[in-house]
């Protein structure tokens, strides 16, 4: 049984572990009289930042093979569309709504190892996944305590530049070719559109493949500066 197996079965674990005791922020927020569905929304985040963010830095670290993150995250995918399909959500951070949180985990799995297959760098790869994680988790956090509602108020767009930037700019800065500015841009770019939904076309969607997008154009232009 390769180490890489074992690493993919543990940080599965791992999210299964996240996705169920997230319950108990959830339910601490709504027993001191917040609206279940601002406690819906905050719990999310919390996923986002601690499964998805938290996951997307251990891929470059280790898993040498592309495919262990694709196959772990569509099995994700699976996982979180069955409630909808069954109507057993866990609703703690899934709502009849919208399917946003299966398409966190599709378009997590897309992106990561697409990009790792066509740039052949682990760490770029994650790069969009890192700003739907922890970028879109800042901003949800920071729209739900400010505006206190599911908004797209640029307050927290703010927040998420402030956590998209310097990931491009590290994260770009590091690769080979260093791109560091591309990074940047791709966390501008992914941060403007995520003030946009389009259908079941959401910020999911537009973060990873607008990103992506940038960073596949960096990648064949080279370092700007």
């Amino acid at each position: 049984m390769s180490s890489q197996f074992l690493w993919a079965t543990g940080l599965g674990l791992y999210v299964l572990v996240v996705l169920f005791l997230t319950r108990i922020p959830y339910q601490a927020m709504v027993d001191r009289g917040m609206e279940p569905i601002r406690a819906v929304y905050y719990t999310r985040k919390i996923v986002h930042m601690l499964a998805g963010g938290v996951g997307s830095l251990a891929v470059p670290l280790v898993f040498t093979d592309l495919w262990y993150p694709l196959v772990a995250g569509l099995l994700l995918t699976l996982f979180t569309w069955l409630p909808h399909r069954l109507g057993v959500l866990m609703y703690w951070f899934q709502t009849p709504e919208n399917t946003n949180d299966v398409k966190f985990a599709l378009m997590w799995a897309v992106s990561v190892s697409a990009l790792w297959w066509l740039l052949g760098d682990p760490w770029l790869a994650i790069l969009p996944a890192l700003y739907m994680a922890f970028g879109d988790g800042v901003t949800g956090i920071a729209r739900n305590a400010l505006v206190r509602r599911r908004s797209k108020s640029p307050i927290g767009n703010v927040f998420m530049l402030i956590v998209c930037v310097p990931l491009g700019w590290v994260i770009g800065g590091h690769a080979d070719p260093s791109i560091p500015w591309w990074g940047v841009t791709s966390a501008v770019v992914a941060t403007w559109v995520e003030r946009y939904e389009f259908g079941p076309i959401d910020d999911n969607v537009l973060i990873t493949l607008a990103a992506s997008a940038v960073l596949l154009l960096g990648s064949v232009v080279g370092r700007l500066a």
